[in-house]
């Protein structure tokens, strides 16, 4: 009988039965009743570990440094893209998706502001492009009231709900239990 047990490529040499080994039911292998794994398998390992290296590399994305003038246009393009709002993240500012749109938006941005346009223009064009939904922090007009008014309507209207109840509870003359009212009269629950 022969089996191949797997072997982890990060084992090492370490002599584990079961791992990495074979067994053999003959006679002449009885006295350990193991043998080393083939050569080939440490191949297997080297290029295994490899392949994890790479993979990490590739998978590692870093924001693209860009040629800025001086250290206050820097502060001025990080400042913008913590106001905007990446269209695919949804909940992250452009500076810190690693959305393709994202890396996008940012060498836009960083084009526009090299042929001189203020951060108003900058977030009017964007605007323009993807609506107030960019923004962070949207204007206040009448597409945008129910974002700004509806958690005040909503908790008004849970106050009048509540308000409402006892009201109503008061005309019907449901008395609050109090102390005295619970004095044990000797009967049981």
């Amino acid at each position: 009988m022969r089996f191949f047990a797997r072997r982890s490529p990060l084992a090492g040499d370490a002599f584990v039965p079961g791992f990495g080994m074979t067994r053999h039911s003959s006679v002449e292998s009885r006295d350990s009743g193991f043998e080393r794994a083939s050569p080939a398998s440490g191949l297997l390992r080297v290029i295994f570990m490899v392949l994890l290296v790479f993979a990490g590399v590739a998978h590692a994305q870093a924001i693209e440094p860009m040629p800025f003038a001086n250290h206050a246009q820097e502060l001025r393009f990080q400042q913008l893209t913590r106001q905007l709002r990446c269209p695919m993240c949804q909940n992250e500012t452009l500076a810190d998706s690693n959305a393709p749109i994202a890396r996008d938006l940012r060498n836009q941005i960083f084009k526009l502001m090299q042929q001189g346009r203020s951060d108003q223009e900058i977030k009017h064009y964007l605007v323009a492009r993807y609506s107030d939904y960019i923004l962070y922090d949207p204007p206040v007009k009448p597409g945008t009231w129910l974002l700004w008014f509806g958690p005040l309507l909503i908790l008004l209207g849970g106050a009048g709900v509540v308000l409402v109840a006892i009201r109503k509870r008061k005309r019907e003359g449901i008395a609050t239990t109090t102390v005295d009212d619970s004095v044990d009269n000797g009967e049981d629950w």
